[in-house]
């Protein structure tokens, strides 16, 4: 698991590296910027951009260390074939630091330096420079921008975004807030970004996403979890990290040991939603899952299912049925599907304020506590929220946008407002619970962007739900380990799908489910 830091946390980092640890900030620059050469130069290589996979490489930088990062990157690139042009957006006079020291090396070396100074046609030269290259490395600005990019800066963004050269860009995007991931007026759209030490909180962002293309870690030569580290903004969770947390079932295992699930959910026009999160939680191991929904739905479900049973509610006396259906039960999923009517909202309360088994609200359960959402504080037993950002913001009282204008902030608004557990569904998906830090879940694609999709996550993390043991691992507890196996189990079963149809969209949703077997059996193999 890697830590994940705020642009103050890195920054504290970087010093916390040189005066505790006694590692010069100029050596940490320059294994930042040849690890990023090498990686500028694999990607070129693998993109054919010239016979021997060298390619005219246009190098601007800016006047602090994210230039200094850059001048490294050109010494490097040089040394490996590539002619390479550096642009200074600025004056020489301007760099000090270890940055100065790196402008140096690369004149030392017999490199030419254009200083672009805001005098005559900048543009023009800007778009010159770029049109003579064939990929351009972008350290204009690094982490530390924190108002919208103007000036001549802003010419260069726009240079650089309108050249359609593959672009690599250094630590962050220039003009990406490096804790939120939103353009400060104008950001570089990146093929590559090439991070250094820790993924940055704004790169794991949905829009910081779009700006940062392919996310790759460079290594600073150091151990990751030391000093500001050690209580970061986020971790970031991989694949490789939930090995070992799911056990093979034990020979005497039988259907009613595996896992007693009861998906709430569907009405009419709606039951496909059931249905695919019913149908999700059998393939993710639960042994026994039963639908309950409304009398209609129930009989359209009866034509499709086969592994699931139903249980139709009492027009009259609905919640008589509910309380039957609960027996036994070992997690309830809730909302998919289920209207927000005052019928609904009762079925809902009465779950999650009565029955004190491990519930996952999803969609129209959450929905149902818009302007009322403190009252989950209220909750008989644990519950785990899977929203998406629109649903966030129903129970926030704010609006979509601004949840994905800061995800960490809202994900820490709804922990505090609610007092439960809480999955923000997304390109990097957040999970976290009250007094821990989010985890940040690198599996997924944009194949899920399909109707469904949330509906199969929630069926998943159910019967996890229903079948992880409180006492194997000990960490993290239960809820928010089956909320992270879950979102990982979902994302590597998109990603099996997109390895076998070569494509990024197509995908049903009830073709993941026929996934996770596979995906679960990825962990158990470990």
């Amino acid at each position: 698991m890697i830590p994940v830091l705020s642009s103050a946390q890195a920054r504290a980092f970087d010093r916390f590296l040189a005066d505790s640890c006694a590692v010069p900030s100029l050596l940490l620059m320059e294994n930042a910027g040849r690890g990023a050469a090498h990686v500028v130069h694999e990607r070129l290589a693998r993109q054919g951009r010239s016979p021997r996979g060298l390619a005219r490489v246009l190098c601007l930088c800016g006047v602090g260390n994210n230039g200094g990062d850059g001048f490294v990157v050109a010494r490097h690139l040089l040394g490996l074939g590539h002619p390479v042009t550096v642009a200074l957006l600025g004056r020489a006079a301007q760099v000090s630091g270890d940055a100065l020291v790196n402008l140096r090396a690369w004149r030392g070396l017999g490199g030419e330096l254009s200083e672009l100074d805001g005098e005559g046609p900048l543009r023009a030269r800007l778009d010159q420079l770029a049109a003579d290259s064939d990929a351009i490395v972008d350290a204009l600005l690094g982490t530390g921008l924190s108002r919208e990019v103007a000036g001549r800066f802003r010419d260069a963004v726009e240079s650089i975004n309108a050249a359609a050269r593959p672009v690599f860009a250094l630590d962050v995007p220039s003009g990406m807030d490096a804790d939120t991931g939103v353009a400060l007026g104008v950001c570089v759209r990146a093929q590559v970004t090439i991070t250094f030490g820790h993924p940055k909180t704004g790169l794991l962002s949905s829009s910081g996403a779009d700006l940062a293309g392919e996310l790759v870690l460079q290594d600073l030569g150091v151990p990751r979890e030391r000093g500001p580290a050690l209580e970061p903004r986020a971790r970031w969770l991989e694949l490789g990290d939930v090995r070992g947390w799911l056990k093979p079932r034990l020979p005497s295992a039988h259907k009613g040991r595996a896992g007693r699930v009861l998906v709430i959910a569907g009405s009419a026009g709606k039951t496909g939603a059931a249905l695919l999160c019913a149908q999700a939680a059998l393939r993710a191991g639960a042994g026994l899952v039963t639908i309950c929904t409304s009398a209609e739905a129930a009989r359209s479900l009866d034509q499709r299912v086969v592994e699931v049973m139903t249980e139709a509610l009492d027009g009259e006396k609905p919640l008589a049925t509910l309380e039957r259906a609960l027996e036994g039960m070992m997690a309830v999923v809730i909302g998919p599907g289920l209207g927000v009517s005052t019928a609904t909202r009762a079925l809902v309360d009465h779950v999650v304020f009565k029955w004190r088994g491990p519930k996952l609200l999803d969609a129209d359960a959450i929905n149902l506590f818009a302007g009322r959402a403190q009252e989950l504080r209220l909750a008989a037993g644990q519950c785990l929220l899977t929203p998406h950002p629109a649903e966030l913001a129903r129970l926030l009282g704010s609006s979509a946008s601004e949840v994905e204008s800061d995800r960490f902030g809202s994900l820490e608004r709804a922990l505090a407002l609610t007092g439960q557990a809480v999955l923000l569904k997304g390109p990097h998906t957040l999970v976290a619970e009250p007094g821990s830090a989010p985890w940040v879940v690198s599996e997924g694609h944009p194949a899920l962007a399909t109707g469904g999709a949330g509906d199969v996550l929630s069926g998943i993390c159910g019967a996890l739900l229903a079948g992880l043991s409180a006492a194997q691992p000990t960490s993290p507890a239960p809820r928010l380990r089956a909320a992270l196996l879950g979102a990982v189990v979902h994302g590597h079963a998109a990603r099996r799908w997109v390895e076998a149809q070569g494509t990024d969209r197509g995908l049903l949703a009830r073709e993941i489910t026929e996934h996770v077997p596979a995906a679960l059996g990825a962990l158990l193999a470990g």
